[in-house]
């Protein structure tokens, strides 16, 4: 596996750790979500699959970045 491919599957640990895991409730960007999916890389982010609890349609949400960079910067120092 290449290096940026380890460092994928590191972060999607951490998020998940973070409880952004398949079958958790959590609320983002002012929505409550049903999670469905563990945090997968999208584009330059990542993002998670969700069913929104007001309108019961899937959703497909990326994951702040404020809090990708807290993880970046904390995996550097590991």
């Amino acid at each position: 596996m290449t290096k940026q491919g380890d460092r994928c599957k590191a972060i999607c640990k951490k998020l998940q750790d973070l409880g952004y895991a398949k079958e958790r409730h959590i609320k983002l960007y002012g929505e409550e979500l049903q999670l469905v999916s563990d945090p997968v890389p999208d584009g330059n982010g990542f993002a998670i699959e969700g069913i929104a609890r007001t309108s019961g349609g899937l959703r497909r949400m990326r994951i702040p970045l404020t809090v990708l960079y807290s993880l970046q910067k904390e995996l550097t120092f590991e």
